[in-house]
């Protein structure tokens, strides 16, 4: 059968990719396989995001639960990292989340999450794969599972970010919710923890779901923010945007300005260090992370490790390595610390807690943060594999390193969903990365078609 796993779960458009027959076989399939070594009376979590396909979905993967002879608790609306952090503080056997994360209306998608709170790994994902075909019997009589309305696990979530903020008296903070799972929780905890909050995109319309707000679209908030501040010169304004899951977050600091992933990490890294909780000074991002994220990381002493790019990848190298802090560009930033995953809220708590303790400003916490420019040049081809492998490319890959030397870089890539081939280039020039990655993609273009 074809791979159904991308980086981030199962997606499909619901009702043509992802129709609700196949949703319940899915889930009766991934449930067999989380919950296979766990008492049989431990439970499956369920949450959705906003969409309007979330409750057919949501009906899927519980018929698909019980069907498996377990329990499903339904908790409703709540970030992807909700469900995380609920499987983990009620021993559950496992949870699965209904959503396409920043993907726009149309898809939806379903993740799980085993015992641990964790993603699976690509074994257990071909494992859930496999189960799909198999001839099972199914649970009758008293065997079969129950469905349990369990809204109020969502406090656990919760309570788990009250506890780490600290007192945002003092801060203004528009919230973006892109219509999506974080639009009444979020600002209700920062106004708990003394925030004033201007919500933005607050209904949780899944008809509206990411389109033109949030994470994915800055500028409604960069505008909100940049008003508040000229009518109020003397608030401290700042904005924070999610995407539909809530597993992602990015800012817009005082100057409405985007403050993206690499500089969320540098912020958190810092922070962290100072208070002795960054173990062996390193922390995680990806081959597209920024070459000055590297160097301004190297001024407080803490390295930079590279992973591919996907927040499954970060994680992978945060517990190979034994390192607490991980993230992507996009916002999905990993605090091993408070969360298994990407948590969008508790990201957001953590950094404007950081404001409020030290008084600084967002736009000054990493003003030494210089920006590479960054140039990235596609070439569509069939032969992703044998054009990796050329000596030809090799050859102008290692020419652009030597003329980039230490104040660059070039990374060339095969595309994991599409075919192209991607070259990535970095430096200190606009006009010197712009020749350098245009030239080797010149050389992949001219490569003869190797059939």
């Amino acid at each position: 059968m074809a791979k159904l796993f991308g980086t981030d779960g199962v997606r499909g458009v619901a009702n043509a990719d992802l129709l609700p027959e196949f949703v319940l076989r899915l889930a009766r399939a991934g449930t067999r396989v989380i919950a296979r070594s766990s008492d049989r009376t431990k439970p499956i979590v369920v949450g959705r995001d906003t969409r309007l396909s979330g409750p057919m979905l949501e009906a899927a993967v519980v018929s698909g639960i019980v069907s498996a002879g377990r329990e499903a608790l339904v908790i409703g609306v709540v970030p992807t990292p909700g469900v995380a952090r609920i499987v983990t503080s009620i021993g559950a056997a496992g949870g699965i989340m209904i959503s396409a994360s920043h993907n726009p209306v149309e898809y939806n998608g379903i993740k799980f999450f085993g015992a641990d709170g964790f993603k699976l790994d690509d074994d257990l994902e071909r494992e859930v794969e496999k189960e799909l075909d198999r001839e099972i019997s199914l649970p009758t009589h008293d065997d079969i599972g129950k469905i349990t309305q369990a809204g109020a696990l969502i406090d656990r979530y919760t309570e788990s970010l009250l506890e780490v903020g600290s007192d945002l008296r003092g801060l203004t903070v528009v919230v973006d919710g892109a219509y999506g799972a974080a639009v009444h929780m979020v600002p209700n905890i920062l106004e708990r923890l003394g925030a004033r909050v201007v919500a933005l995109h607050d209904e949780p319309d899944g008809s509206r779901i990411n389109v033109g707000c949030g994470a994915t679209e800055l500028a409604p908030l960069a505008i909100r923010v940049r008003e508040l501040a000229n009518e109020e010169p003397h608030a401290h304004v700042v904005g924070v945007a999610f995407d539909g899951d809530a597993d992602r977050a990015l800012f817009i600091d005082e100057r409405a300005e985007v403050v993206d992933g690499d500089r969320i990490l540098l912020i958190l890294a810092r922070d962290f260090a100072a208070r002795g909780s960054l173990p062996d000074m390193t922390v995680v991002g990806t081959v597209m992370s920024n070459f000055g994220l590297a160097q301004a990381l190297a001024r407080d002493g803490i390295t930079l490790v590279r992973a591919a790019v996907g927040d499954r990848y970060v994680l992978d190298a945060m517990r190979t390595g034994g390192y607490i802090l991980g993230g992507e560009q996009s916002g999905h930033v990993i605090d091993l610390g408070r969360n298994t995953t990407g948590d969008g809220p508790m990201v957001a708590v953590a950094v404007l807690s950081f404001l409020a303790r030290t008084g600084a400003r967002l736009v000054d916490v990493t003003r030494d943060f210089v920006t590479y420019p960054q140039v990235l040049v596609n070439v569509r081809t069939e032969h992703r594999d044998a054009i990796m492998e050329s000596r030809v490319v090799r050859m102008a890959i290692d020419r652009a390193e030597e003329e980039l030397g230490t104040t660059g870089r070039i990374l060339v890539r095969a595309s994991g969903t599409e075919p192209l081939i991607r070259v990535m280039v970095e430096g200190s020039l606009q006009t010197e990365v712009e020749r350098i990655a245009h030239a080797v993609a010149l050389v992949i273009k001219g490569l003869p078609d190797p059939s």
